[in-house]
């Protein structure tokens, strides 16, 4: 079977324990680990509550080198002042020494309950043993997909292979996202290797716009998170030639970087806490890149909507009203708006149409949302679920 994990890019090994931090018992704890030093790019959450870990991964992937990634599930390390980050540069200390590498070429990641300390009586033990595990196994780079899960329902991973001149490079990545999940830089736990080489400074720029097109038009809750990062590092063990800005390799490993992360986004989305469906909102004709964004912000962020995508409403009153409340400029006599292909307002107002078709195709995982302001030129998306009675009771029912 085709390696299509974490381990699959050459140079990268990773370690999954059941460190005990969950009480479910499962995986909860991980390191991706580099054969050779890596160049290194990240995003992080734009949240002023953020965990000290966001601080210390900044920090240390300032200078675009980075060799281990530590997370864990389970506790978010987050709200929790000196002490947390004191025990996230104990991780950052206790994996380098074990590695033979500088606390600094350390990244540490969490996720889970906010507030809580970490019990780093079983992260340390869980760093030993994750480290004493490492291999370059595909089913270690599974064993972490599931390691990184909160409320998710199923493991999230992504692969891509391109070819460079003569040499194959290879990408993949693993995300976590189910809940608090809004579009506003990363909006989950994501990371991805790849054995391509290039600059730091070419991979933040292909990091940071994927992101702005994948990953930041995903939102489940609007809720943004204390600890929201997505990483990616670089091997260079393809050997291919060095990326150049202005070169067509350039532009086809960022296009691939792109179908990974936009793979992992629509997962995020169809995994939304309590989510039936998964549904993708696109907004075209507006005059600005801004208005577009306002009018999809409304539609997405409406509970009404959401609600009715759940009871597979075609509720079309519901869409175009949080349009027209939402600031954007359009023309109200030229609004269009379809639901899963069937057009079902338009020029003013409502067309006829067969509500129980609509209602059937709307009962399906993946369908579609289409508003057109028909004044301009600029367009908008989102990747968005149903809003159900399962949402309700999983956040009720998760706390600290």
């Amino acid at each position: 079977m085709v390696n299509k994990t974490l381990t699959a890019p050459l140079g990268f090994q990773v370690g999954a324990v059941k460190a005990g931090i969950k009480r479910s018992g499962k995986f909860d704890l991980g390191l991706i680990v580099a054969d050779v030093p890596c160049t290194a790019a990240a995003v992080f959450t734009k949240n002023k509550i953020a965990s000290p870990t966001i601080a210390i991964s900044r920090k240390h992937v300032r200078n675009g080198q980075v060799q281990a990634v530590f997370v864990n599930a389970g506790n978010a390390n987050a709200c929790t002042g000196q002490q947390g980050h004191d025990d996230g540069m104990a991780i950052c200390r206790q994996v380098a020494e074990r590695l033979g590498i500088k606390p600094s070429d350390v990244l540490v990641t969490s996720t889970g309950i906010i507030g809580k300390m970490l019990p780093m009586d079983k992260v340390e033990a869980g760093i030993d043993q994750a480290i004493n595990g490492l291999a370059h196994s595909a089913a270690r780079g599974k064993e972490l997909a599931r390691a990184i899960m909160t409320t998710d329902l199923t493991p999230k991973l992504a692969y891509r292979e391109i070819m460079l001149g003569k040499r194959v490079v290879k990408i993949a990545g693993i995300a976590k996202g189910s809940g608090m999940i809004a579009p506003n830089m990363a909006t989950m736990l994501g990371y991805i290797t790849t054995d391509v080489a290039i600059s730091a400074p070419l991979l933040r720029q292909a990091m940071r716009e994927a992101c702005d097109i994948t990953f930041n038009k995903v939102s489940v809750d609007n809720h943004n998170s204390t600890n929201d990062s997505a990483i990616v590092l670089a091997s260079g063990l393809a050997k291919n030639r060095m990326l150049e800005s202005d070169s067509r390799n350039y532009q086809l490993f960022a296009e691939g970087l792109r179908q990974v992360c936009d793979d992992l986004a629509r997962q995020i989305a169809a995994d939304g806490e309590g989510a039936r469906c998964a549904v993708t909102v696109r907004l075209t004709g507006a005059a600005t890149k801004a208005q577009a964004h306002k009018a999809i912000r409304a539609i997405v962020d409406s509970p009404l909507v959401r609600t009715a995508f759940n009871g597979a409403d075609p509720n079309w009153g519901r869409i175009v009203s949080a349009v027209g409340y939402s600031g954007a400029r359009f023309d109200p006599a030229k609004l269009l708006c379809k639901i899963a292909g069937t057009t079902v307002y338009e020029n003013g107002g409502p067309c006829a149409f067969d509500a129980a078709v609509l209602s059937r195709k709307m009962k399906k995982k993946y369908w579609e949302i289409d508003v057109d302001l028909a004044i301009g030129t600029c367009d908008d998306f989102c990747y968005t679920c149903d809003l159900s009675h399962g949402y309700i009771t999983i956040n009720a029912e998760y706390h600290t």
